[in-house]
């Protein structure tokens, strides 16, 4: 095994690009019957918008410029390649602090608030708390790429990122995560007890204790609505997660051949989460330039094949709730974890690092203020 860490810069071939509008401008579309544009998944409409905005407008290389603006690297970790983002601090006492992405995301969630952790003095913030920003592509990922071997669930994920803080030479550090990337956070915590000085995550989504009913029928009116309208997602939108962790390479062929295709699967998940149509195309372009469309819905089925962690999770945890986001409930939470920090704003979703930045950032920051 090699430690060696490799520079990376995002030049995606101009032919890929000139592909992918080819591509979309021989879309055959499926037929839509009369009232199919309401609850049976997301519009023919909907798809084509998107895809209009794709063809004619989307800027790719203005978010390449983005990516570029920060030094990136890659390295290979228990056989995957994996690709990070580094922004150091200038500030001399800086938190170093990993982040995780999930699906159908990528590391394009954290863009808008890497500048604010980093380098809070030129956002015209308290500088006594920054941060060096580990922002990687999770395995099979993005600017990752596929993985060769199946088994890239959290807890793996979550052992490459405790290898890839050591190599980076930190010693003391925190994590922090959305969507699989807020069960990737404490994870890590859990990997490495005398590394991680803290998770700070946007959702927990924990069970009732021992699964025991009584929970639900003792529950608030709030926390009520909230475990109904988990229970509603579960049944009625969470489809693609029923597919990824069942049969995910069956669907990987139609995803990985199809950019329209992609596009609608993926905006299944997306489009109802406060995100414009750049936000969500560059989520899906960046599947699609790596050829990752795949890979990345596995993590739902390696996951369902580890085995769940046993005992309260020690890692201090602090959650961030965003109203356009599913809610969790903090009397499950508090039985489940060392919950330290539970903060809730009027504003924000599912992507609220991307959506509302200075809200996220500044909930991470307050969170780490309280732990160094």
């Amino acid at each position: 095994m090699t430690d060696e860490i490799r520079p990376y810069r995002l030049e995606v071939p101009e032919a890929d690009l000139v592909d992918l509008r080819e591509r979309l401008d021989r879309t055959k579309w499926a037929p839509e019957p009369i009232g199919g544009d309401q609850g049976y998944g997301v519009s023919v409409g909907r798809v084509r918008e998107l895809a209009e905005h794709w063809r004619h407008h989307y800027d790719w290389r203005a978010r390449e410029r983005r990516f570029n603006e920060y030094p990136q690297f890659t390295t290979t970790i228990d056989g995957s390649n994996v690709h990070f983002l580094h922004a150091r601090s200038p500030e001399p006492d800086a938190i170093p602090l990993i982040l995780s992405h999930g699906w159908p995301g990528s590391a394009a969630e954290y863009l808008a608030a890497v500048g604010p952790l980093s380098d809070p003095r030129a956002h015209g913030l308290d500088p006594s708390i920054a941060f060096d920003v580990v922002l990687p592509s999770l395995p099979g990922f993005g600017f990752s790429g596929p993985t060769a071997d199946a088994g890239w669930g959290p807890q793996r994920i979550a052992r490459a990122w405790a290898e890839l803080m050591r190599r980076l030479g930190y010693q003391r550090y925190g994590t922090a995560g959305n969507d699989w990337g807020s069960g990737i956070a404490p994870e890590v915590g859990r990997v490495a007890p005398e590394q991680v000085i803290g998770a700070h995550v946007t959702q927990t989504w924990d069970p009732p204790p021992d699964d025991d009913p009584q929970w639900i029928a003792e529950l608030s009116p709030k926390d009520k609505a909230a475990w109904d309208a988990f229970q509603h997602y579960f049944t009625h939108e969470a489809s693609y997660g029923v597919v990824q962790a069942q049969q995910p390479q069956t669907l990987a062929h139609a995803l990985s051949d199809s950019p329209v295709g992609l596009l609608g699967w993926n905006a299944q998940a997306m489009h109802d989460h406060g995100l414009d149509a750049d936000g969500i195309l560059t989520h899906v372009t960046i599947h699609w330039l790596t050829g990752t469309a795949g890979s990345a819905i596995r993590i739902y089925a390696d996951e369902s094949r580890e085995t769940p962690a046993e005992g309260r999770d020690p890692v201090p945890l602090g959650v961030a709730q965003f109203p356009g986001d599913l809610p969790s409930i903090r009397v499950f939470t508090e039985q489940h974890r060392n919950l330290v920090s539970w903060n809730e704003y009027d504003r924000g979703g599912h992507y609220a690092a991307q959506e509302v930045p200075e809200l996220w950032a500044g909930d991470v920051r307050a969170f780490f203020a309280k732990l160094r």
